[in-house]
């Protein structure tokens, strides 16, 4: 099986799913972070080597008060228990998006996190926490421009698409072979748009605290089941199916 080398995931529907069963919002929260451990443990057991989540928007912040204060308190559980986690697994957390606009302590926790597991070579993990692409994109442009403006790039140098590339918060990470969003939304939300400029896309109806193991072995199937063109013409890929 063609399994991917990274893997992106929208993880949506916390708040239907806990409603389904007469819960709270904060419940579905709180066990969809407790299925992102299992899935990063699976995920690694079946050979991927990323992968990248989105927890927390720009637009998030839109939300109840109440339901954001409970997110907030969650992520700073969630970041203490995950070195313990990541300990155990070998595996190298990372945090993108703006964690300028997050809590002074949550910015610590996030910085004593990565520094931790900053060397382990299990699973590289990928948490999107105040995370919009568009943000991201504006702010890798605006640190071209201040490195133009600093001497530390050509002033004449073009921008690049690998200049811009390597400004964004995933410098150094390769794009998602594969996206899934769960929960039956079918659009990115703001959601790696640079990065999954040739990415295949994973839609389910399940919610993600019951996006279970055998899914996440489903959408890898369906993934390999693919041919993967990269916006070859009709005519390229004929041709070279007939030199194979």
């Amino acid at each position: 099986m063609n399994v991917p080398n990274h893997i992106a995931i929208i993880l949506d529907g916390n708040g239907r799913w806990a409603k389904s069963k007469g819960m709270p919002r904060t419940y579905g929260h709180t066990m969809g972070a407790k299925n992102v451990e299992t899935i990063c443990r699976e995920a690694w057991n079946m050979g991927i080597h990323y992968l990248t989540v989105y927890a927390f928007s720009t637009e998030n912040w839109s939300r109840p008060s109440d339901e954001v204060s409970a997110i907030m308190n969650l992520l700073r559980n969630y970041l203490k228990t995950c070195q313990k986690t990541a300990k155990q697994n070998h595996m190298c957390v990372r945090v993108i998006g703006d964690k300028s606009a997050l809590a002074p302590d949550i910015q610590q926790s996030i910085a004593d996190l990565e520094e931790y597991t900053k060397d382990f070579d299990g699973l590289h993990f990928q948490i999107a926490l105040n995370y919009g692409s568009r943000d991201e994109i504006t702010r890798a442009v605006n640190k071209i421009l201040a490195e133009k403006a600093e001497g530390k790039i050509p002033a004449d140098a073009p921008v690049t698409e690998e200049m811009i590339s390597e400004h964004l918060d995933t410098a150094g990470i390769p794009d998602p072979d594969l996206l899934i969003r769960t929960s039956g939304e079918v659009r990115l939300s703001n959601y790696l748009l640079w990065q999954c400029a040739y990415t295949e896309f994973y839609f389910t109806d399940i919610h993600w605290p019951a996006f279970s193991v055998d899914e996440l072995k489903k959408a890898v199937e369906n993934y390999s089941g693919r041919s993967r063109r990269f916006g070859k013409t009709g005519e390229q890929v004929e041709s070279e199916e007939k030199n194979v």
